[in-house]
């Protein structure tokens, strides 16, 4: 018997959605479920079924002023402001709409599980737009035991980035609200402002099993991915580790990927094949109400947003947070990030960096509703010596179930 118990302008945005990243920036989806306020449960010849996932808006006005800077320049008129000096837009923040369904049970002494989750946008940019495009990020299976670990066989997030995403204060709100993608898709958080996407990827990745020490490892191959009509990828997957600690209110990581990118044919005058190494160290440490996180990521071809797409530039991306629980319902939080290219490259038309600050109050209205205040501000770099600003204020709220 089932029983009912009770997620430098036109060519950027060409860039940008073939990769994934104005599709969509949204939390890694195996630590969506602890945010959610309950989940509907069905069970029945010997499966789980979960459903759940979160539905959000926010009112966002933006602001550009400043010199034009080309390349990834989030604060830039073009795209902060999608083309105008101002701009407002109701829309996503930095997660979009989704609807996770896991399934789960046991079989000859092996947990196995699985995952699907379908995410949706809210912002068009006019009134006949469609916005029922809907993307699949996590299409994935996991097969483990206490003993053993677990490998994890599909569609899901990387591990690079990954902590650096979940611990973002304006992953339940907004950050750079950058309109060339929250119209049509979702704002950027601190992603190309703190940290690069952590991307989603075919893969096969395994995790340790639990220990009493609060060591963990996660690792794994990746599909190889393109920049698009730039760079190409062959037989070589992309790499992922991570190294990570968690106990008494501390978490803190290590990790790396890696990937050979290969210049296409045709595709201009651009520094030859190269290999993408990256690095990253970070932590987050809570005492009380008080909570803190610092995270690095650095290498070449780490890209802004994205695996690759500044080429064989070297970046370093920091971020830096604090929040404070004000009562038990209010949180305040301020947080910074900046992306920076420390090579000049004629082909990244001399963009330098990103960065942003955001000031956010974040009140639990109910154990699923919060409701989001975040100011901001965002500024843009290149090696000539110009900046463009882009100044934000978002207010709106996130529901899971």
């Amino acid at each position: 018997m089932t029983r009912i118990a009770r997620s430098n302008g036109a060519r950027l945005r060409r860039r940008v959605s073939h990769q994934g990243l104005s599709a969509g920036i949204v939390l890694l989806g195996l630590a969506v479920c602890p945010l959610t306020a309950g989940a509907t449960e069905i069970s029945g010849d010997n499966w789980k079924v979960d459903i759940s996932g979160f539905v959000n808006a926010f009112y966002t006005t933006v602001g550009c002023s400043g010199a034009a800077v080309g390349g990834p320049a989030l604060a830039s008129q073009g795209l902060g402001c999608g083309g105008q000096q101002n701009r407002t837009t109701i829309g996503n923040g930095l997660l979009p709409n989704a609807l996770i369904s896991k399934f789960s049970t046991q079989q000859e002494g092996i947990d196995i599980a699985a995952q699907v989750g379908m995410m949706v946008h809210t912002a068009t940019a006019d009134g006949l737009a469609a916005n029922n495009g809907i993307d699949v990020r996590q299409a994935f299976f996991t097969l483990g035991s206490a003993d053993f670990g677990t490998i994890k066989l599909g569609r899901d997030y990387g591990i690079f980035g990954s902590n650096a995403i979940l611990t973002d204060m304006t992953l339940l709100g907004v950050g750079a609200p950058v309109q060339a993608t929250q119209r049509g898709r979702v704002s950027l958080g601190h992603i190309g402002a703190g940290y690069t996407y952590l991307n989603n990827y075919g893969q096969i990745v395994y995790t340790t099993p639990g220990s009493s020490s609060g060591l963990s490892f996660t690792g794994g191959v990746f599909s190889p991915v393109n920049n698009t009509g730039v760079y190409d990828s062959r037989s070589a997957p992309q790499i992922q580790v991570q190294l990570a600690y968690a106990q008494n209110g501390i978490k803190a990581w290590v990790g790396a990927k890696t990937q050979r990118f290969y210049a296409m044919t045709g595709s201009g005058a651009l520094p030859a094949s190269f290999t993408m190494t990256a690095g990253e160290i970070g932590a987050s440490f809570t005492l009380g109400s008080f909570s803190v996180l610092g995270n690095i990521q650095s290498g070449r071809g780490i890209g802004i947003l994205t695996d690759g797409d500044q080429g064989n530039a070297k970046g370093i991306n920091y971020l830096l947070q604090g929040t404070f629980a004000l009562t038990e319902k209010l949180k305040l939080g301020l947080s910074d990030g900046v992306s920076r290219n420390q090579d000049d490259l004629a082909s990244n038309a001399d963009f330098k960096s990103n960065s942003n600050v955001t000031a956010g109050a974040y009140y639990a209205l109910t154990k699923s509703v919060t409701l989001d205040l975040e100011l901001s501000q965002t500024r843009s770099k290149d090696f000539a010596g110009n900046t463009a600003r882009m100044n934000g204020v978002a207010l709106g709220g996130i529901l899971f179930f």
